[in-house]
């Protein structure tokens, strides 16, 4: 088993996910009381969140880039970031280190090839949904159309991801509002949607939305456990 490293804290709510996803599966793969063979490196939240805030990717790219130098130099394998935002530094991140960083957007969007959907919503923080390192990932290099809520239905999803959801709060308003704003995606056009942030699915489930909703925290812990389990520990491009 290859040694995963978690680079996390962003918010330690959703990397609480991670690690409960990622040994759930080894267990479900290995049987008896197999876990994951990991490291963790949980950054303090509010200094990254000041950064984005303030527009400093510069120093939130080298703040991360230094949290996996850490873990490379501990023995992780590769790096898995707990956060879809944060992956607007990817390439700061995999410029400083030799092993592999595993890309959210990668993951989810193999998760969506086998249903050959060509429109997907995107529901995630301001810059998640505003900015082009995600969705011109996923319309480059995955063919995929990605639509996003209309202004001020981001401003709410934004609003409720750091004032509730990174906070631990998880209220039945928001989930009603969640889910008018699912049922806009689902309206225009979107067969499926991603669940952008790694704290939605603390809110909403399969159960609040009229077409496929695609978990961006299971589906890179499990790319996480399939790398874990099956890539020999000298190959794999970064990415």
């Amino acid at each position: 088993m290859k040694t995963i490293g978690l680079l996390g804290g962003m918010s330690w709510e959703s990397t609480a996910a991670y690690y409960r996803h990622i040994n759930e599966a080894v267990r479900q793969r290995l049987g008896g009381l197999h876990s994951a063979t990991l490291l963790l490196y949980s950054v303090d939240f509010a200094e990254v969140e000041r950064y984005q805030r303030e527009g400093d990717w510069g120093a939130a790219g080298t703040r991360l880039a230094q949290a996996a130098q850490v873990l490379e130099a501990a023995g992780a394998d590769f790096v898995v970031l707990c956060t879809n935002t944060m992956h607007k530094v990817a390439d700061a991140i995999e410029a400083a280190v030799a092993i592999p960083l595993l890309h959210i957007a990668d993951a989810t969007a193999a998760d969506i090839a086998p249903h050959a959907f060509t429109t997907v919503g995107l529901l995630g923080t301001r810059f998640t949904m505003e900015d082009d390192f995600y969705r011109g990932r996923l319309r480059e290099r995955h063919g995929l159309e990605v639509l996003t809520p209309p202004p001020a239905d981001r401003d709410l999803v934004h609003r409720v991801i750091y004032q509730e959801l990174c906070v631990g709060t998880v209220s039945d308003d928001s989930r009603a509002a969640f889910r008018e704003v699912m049922a806009g995606l689902a309206g225009r056009g979107a067969q499926g949607l991603i669940l952008g942030c790694t704290e939605i699915a603390l809110l909403v489930g399969a159960a609040d939305a009229s077409v496929p909703l695609f978990d961006t925290t299971r589906l890179h812990a499990r790319l996480a456990v399939e790398r874990a389990l099956t890539t020999p520990r000298d190959s794999g491009a970064a990415g």
